[in-house]
């Protein structure tokens, strides 16, 4: 599955092109990563510092192998984590889960062949594989995955509120932190170290998020003054319309109070089931994590297709415990992969004018996404109250 990709970026080297995001990632290694070298568009620093390290590692040989190199480290990535999650082919039971994994990555596509997202779901994946039995590398793992995005801060925080020695956790993310910094500052960068947080907090609802839904059935069928657009500024379809601006605001709070939520909800699932014969740390860490990443999209005013990526570590690694459990989230997360798959690469400019099909799919996909965040809270509450959900649990242990 990875030979097809990895040929067809092959072709597109040759040819001296890339594809999607790649292409920026490209003009910002030539550039030196300056923003003064740029002619326009997006600044390499939207992004945490660590994601430009392999944009670097790809541009070692200049521009013309660069797309098929970013492939390579993907899929040598990807090989690890599946390595990883089937015990190297020797845990049986897992290997349903590996298939399922391949399946998510090859819908996805050139969503996660190139994108930074890509690199960072594997990493999280071995992360959760490795999991409260090893929290600091598990949490080294996700610390370096969050410096080159920031969503699996969203997995550090649920194994944080799961394991016991949170200490190390800590530890971890304070290490590797303090070596990001060092980095930076050994290459005269560390005034941008944060530009991050600051880069797109003006931006405004992009037309995938799963928030935008009203206003994006305003546009297509051309109520009042609401608008798709493009931020040429950051290379992203947005939708203007009465409210929308207010919204845009309103989306960073409700984030932050969705995680809030969640990780107390984590919390209280955790020592609640102390309380009723003892709760399966590893089950509460991946519906934990599960919950928190789906909040993380569906609470998100940017929405971008690739975020979808974020949702399969936590399924992938729930699977190779309770495949009857977790075969729900895998199943709704198919079929959101396959959605995502028609809105882009297939028909986003369809969808970016309007029309009614591909907004009704995206309606579609942005419904089973709040299905699945309601799935997810109900694990969790379920994994606390120590009923049915207890059971694979318990297979865990026994196994």
């Amino acid at each position: 599955m990875h030979l097809v990709f990895l040929v067809f970026a092959l072709i597109l080297s040759l040819r001296g092109e890339a594809f999607s995001d790649t292409f920026i990632y490209r003009d910002w290694t030539s550039a030196g990563f300056r923003d003064e070298n740029l002619s326009g568009g997006p600044s390499p620093w939207v992004y945490p510092v660590l994601a430009l390290v392999p944009m670097a590692i790809a541009g070692l040989a200049g521009p013309g192998p660069f797309f098929f190199l970013w492939v390579l480290m993907i899929t040598v990535l990807n090989g690890v984590a599946l390595a990883k999650l089937t015990g190297r082919g020797r845990r049986h039971e897992a290997i349903p889960a590996g298939w399922w994994w391949l399946v998510f990555v090859f819908i996805m596509g050139w969503l996660g062949f190139a994108r930074v997202d890509g690199l960072t779901a594997p990493i999280v994946l071995i992360a959760l594989a490795y999991g409260v039995s090893h929290p600091f590398i598990a949490s080294t793992l996700l610390s370096i995955a969050t410096w080159m995005k920031v969503w699996p801060a969203a997995v550090m925080l649920s194994l944080f509120t799961v394991v016991k020695q949170r200490t190390k956790v800590v530890a971890a993310g304070i290490l590797t932190s303090v070596l990001v910094i060092a980095l930076t500052a050994a290459v005269g960068q560390l005034p941008r170290l944060l530009n991050f947080l600051t880069q797109q907090g003006d931006r405004g609802m992009q037309l995938e998020a799963t928030f935008t839904t009203p206003w994006l059935w305003l546009s297509v069928l051309h109520v009042g003054d609401s608008r798709m657009y493009m931020n040429t500024d950051i290379n992203s379809m947005q939708v203007d319309g009465p409210g929308t601006a207010f919204m845009s605001f309103l989306m960073q709070p409700l984030l932050a109070l969705a995680a809030i939520l969640v990780a107390a909800l984590t919390f209280w699932a955790l020592h609640n089931g102390k309380r009723t014969g003892g709760a399966d740390r590893t089950e509460l860490l991946l519906a934990g994590s599960l919950t928190m990443a789906t909040a993380f999209v569906v609470f998100n005013k940017v929405g971008s297709p690739q975020f979808m990526v974020w949702l399969a570590p936590a399924v992938a690694v729930g699977l190779t415990h309770s495949w009857k459990e977790w075969r729900v989230p895998a199943a709704m997360l198919i079929a959101i992969g396959v959605a995502t798959y028609f809105i882009y690469p297939l028909f986003y400019d369809a969808l970016s004018h309007n029309n009614p099909f591909m907004a009704l799919v995206l309606t579609v996909r942005n419904v089973l996404l709040v299905v699945l965040f309601c799935w997810s809270v109900r694990r969790l509450y379920l994994l606390g109250k120590k009923i049915p959900a207890n059971e694979p649990a318990a297979a865990a242990k026994e196994s």
